[in-house]
């Protein structure tokens, strides 16, 4: 089922300067329970797409549909809450935060109460293959694979079930990159996540279930 379409995309930058066209025109849908891949270079416009999707800007023409729903319909702020969660390449984890508060903290902007929240933290923890005993560590006592799948779980406390991926393996070696994509690969195919993951790395765009690629602005499969 298509979660995500974009229909007609188009995205300029403008300054007093100049005008850079970003995003050229991008028509394209994304489904529940699979992984999509977008690769391309430097500058192709990856990162912008990402921002439109994530609601951290509207398309300058054309629609971002959410569930049917246009993104420059609705409050930005409340879909970035309850409609999208991103996973970033650097983890934005709370450095003065435990693993259960980083974990439990949008479930508690969500109105959950702390107990219920501790609980569901700790559910998720495991399902991203740490120990309950991370929980009341900081994340600076982690692994950068251990924080990324704290950053995950995270994500997943969000209760929405779009999870975009900005260069989640970037900062980690071949296990930890391969144990991420496992975990958000499993996470769509048993649980039914539309999983958006922007890459680099094309061994990890080679083993998505769809592969796009990104360049001037433009999308091809």
């Amino acid at each position: 089922m298509s979660v995500f379409e974009l229909r007609d995309v188009k995205y300029v930058y403008r300054s007093p300067y100049q005008q850079v066209e970003a995003i050229r025109g991008i028509s394209c849908s994304f489904e529940s329970g699979a992984v999509t891949a977008v690769m391309g270079t430097s500058g192709s416009g990856k990162t912008t797409l990402l921002s439109l999707m994530a609601g951290m800007d509207v398309p300058t023409a054309g629609q971002v549909l959410c569930e049917g729903v246009s993104t420059d319909e609705m409050d930005l702020e409340r879909y970035r809450r309850e409609k999208v969660a991103v996973i970033y390449q650097d983890f934005r984890l709370f450095p003065l935060l435990t693993v259960a508060e980083n974990v439990m903290y949008p479930m508690e902007l969500q109105g959950m109460r702390p107990a219920a929240a501790r609980d569901r933290a700790a559910a998720l923890i495991g399902r991203v293959g740490l120990p309950e005993t991370a929980l009341d560590r900081f994340p600076a006592m982690l692994s950068g694979g251990e924080q990324q799948r704290v950053s995950i779980a995270r994500a997943l406390g969000m209760g929405t079930k779009v999870l975009l991926a900005d260069e989640p393996t970037g900062n980690l070696d071949t296990a930890n990159s391969d144990k991420i994509f496992q975990i958000l690969s499993a996470l769509a195919h048993e649980d039914g996540y539309c999983v958006v993951i922007v890459t680099h790395d094309p061994s990890l765009g080679g083993r998505a279930d769809r592969l796009l690629y990104l360049q001037d602005g433009l999308l091809t499969e």
